[in-house]
């Protein structure tokens, strides 16, 4: 104990200092016996009454502790440390030894999990006494605090993923906002009129052409070259509301429906006429028909109304209506007239021509053409509809696709060769020069409607004053086989430069004889000079009508 004294006193350092009495106490403890003796009890067994029941000899310190738990239940406990090594778990050992009174150092302890204070002291039996005593417990109306241990993990966990789900969310939210521009950016602005339908409120187009084509020429997935794709056309009777009937006929009815938002054309069929609806359903299903003189085809499905099967027929929708309802309450000026003859020429010989290659269209003749069969636009154009007649013919295989229908062309425009039934079916030649014949006459009732020297005729349909208005085939076929008559072309179309080449064409286009009348692409040429004369129509180079 001298040389321990006379090392403390000689050292200067702190640190120096706590090692050296470590390390003397290490070596003082491997060569001497602990001479120290201590009571030792465990709660509950703590009372003073029973502290000399228990005891622990050989020990370096004697120590004894209060302990309170989370629920503030007390317990105190008396021991030794005979174990060098254990010293540092019991008692502090940067603070003094001993200190004047024999007591060792003390620790306290405060965490979540409760409170501890520790006195520890050297000397036989110095743990008797009084125990430590804790601080009171401070009551809080407050909740206790989480563990911030809880709070970083939940953090930790939480904070990625939300932000992973924000911004997935905002991902969403701007390529739905890019989808929605796109939409708007390929749609016309609507008409303030509002359509009221049986379910909705929808808003349509007047015209309802320029948008329904951009959307199917973004729609066409089918490798067909009009209309939508099939699977999407078994469906589109659910997605059209029927506003109005705006036409009635022997084949059924034509209604006009809403459509996302636009109008379109619904052309119902008869049941008893299902093999017209599939013909032309499939005439419109060929590539590359889509022209733009030729009518847009949307789709067809088959559907059930009130217990009855209807054929469904959808088509854009032009709201001047045919050209035959135009002429009745209209008369045109020579630009106009020009523009409608020169429209229709351009879809007949797009129908008439083949074209081919891998995906190429086959030449097509429609074989009922008149003025109710071609619907005019907004901006005076035409487009040639109701193909429930009309025959394909290709090149490749040399076999003509006549269909099954039973229909008949309309007897007031059918060629001679038609009426006499001296035309050939396996020539498709002979077909498309009957389809020619036809175009004379539309041309006539057009002329007849044109504005000459501030004079129109009223609205005729060919042949007015030869045959009743409903005349029966052999009526038709004595005009115009036996007695060989054509309607008349007035005098004053002589002196109005583009009626009289209008009346020289039609002449070429009506003969008797199928051979002399012009094909469509000569009538289309003759139409173009006609109509670079007029400094007020613009033609571009496929010789389309710019109005």
């Amino acid at each position: 104990m001298v040389l321990a004294r006379l090392f403390e006193i000689s050292m200067a350092n702190c640190w120096t200092k706590w090692m050296i009495r470590t390390w003397i106490w290490k070596r003082l403890s491997e060569i001497a016996i602990y001479p120290y003796k201590c009571y030792s009890c465990e709660p509950p067994d703590c009372a003073d009454t029973a502290i000399h029941a228990h005891h622990c000899q050989n020990a370096i310190q004697c120590w004894k502790s209060r302990t309170r738990d989370p629920e503030g239940n007390e317990n105190v406990q008396r021991g030794c440390t005979t174990e060098h090594e254990q010293l540092p778990l019991y008692c502090s050992q940067n603070q003094k030894s001993v200190t004047g009174d024999g007591t060792g150092p003390k620790k306290r302890h405060v965490s979540s999990t409760g409170m501890y204070n520790i006195e520890c002291c050297t000397g036989d039996y110095c743990n008797n006494g009084s125990f430590p005593e804790l601080p009171p417990m401070k009551v809080s109306n407050t909740a206790p605090a989480a563990d911030p241990f809880v709070l970083k993990m939940t953090a930790a966990i939480l904070l990625p993923f939300g932000t992973v789900v924000v911004l997935a969310f905002f991902a969403i939210y701007c390529m739905r906002r890019a989808h929605k521009k796109r939409m708007n950016a390929s749609r016309t602005k609507f008409d303030p009129e509002t359509y009221y339908t049986n379910d909705d409120v929808l808003r349509a187009t007047s015209a309802g052409d320029s948008t329904l084509r951009e959307y199917l020429q973004h729609s066409v997935t089918s490798g067909s070259g009009s209309g939508l794709p099939l699977l999407i056309q078994r469906t589109l009777a659910k997605q059209v509301s029927l506003c109005e009937c705006i036409g009635r006929g022997r084949y059924g009815e034509v209604w006009r429906g809403i459509w996302h938002g636009e109008s379109v054309a619904v052309k119902i069929f008869f049941s008893r006429d299902e093999d017209s609806w599939k013909r032309e359903t499939e005439i419109y299903g060929t590539v590359l028909l889509r022209h733009e003189n030729i009518l847009g085809y949307v789709g067809s499905d088959m559907t059930s109304r009130n217990s009855c099967t209807q054929l469904w027929l959808i088509t854009h929708y032009y709201p001047q209506g045919s050209l035959f309802d135009y002429l009745n309450r209209t008369a045109i000026t020579p630009h106009q007239m020009i523009t409608i003859c020169l429209s229709i020429a351009n879809g007949m010989v797009h129908l008439h021509t083949e074209i081919f290659g891998t995906e190429g269209k086959p030449a097509i003749a429609h074989r009922d053409l008149k003025t109710k069969n071609i619907l005019i636009r907004n901006n005076g154009t035409c487009v040639i509809a109701d193909f429930g007649l009309a025959v394909m013919h290709s090149q490749t295989t040399n076999k003509i696709d006549i269909g099954n229908t039973a229909r008949v062309g309309t007897k007031r425009y059918m060629a001679p060769e038609v009426l006499d039934e001296s035309i050939s079916m396996e020539c498709f030649d002979a077909l498309r020069k009957a389809d020619i014949y036809a175009i004379g006459l539309i041309f006539w009732e057009v002329c007849r409607r044109t504005i000459s020297c501030g004079i129109a005729e009223e609205y005729k349909v060919p042949y007015f004053d030869y045959v009743s208005s409903d005349p029966s085939f052999e009526e038709m076929r004595k005009v115009v086989c036996v007695d060989n008559y054509r309607p008349s072309v007035q005098n004053r179309w002589t002196s109005d430069p583009f009626l009289a080449s209008m009346s020289k064409l039609m002449r070429e286009c009506w003969h008797m004889n199928p051979n002399v009348r012009l094909p469509a692409l000569r009538i289309k040429k003759t139409l173009l000079k006609l109509a670079s004369s007029d400094e007020n129509i613009k033609i571009t180079s496929d010789g389309e009508v710019i109005v």
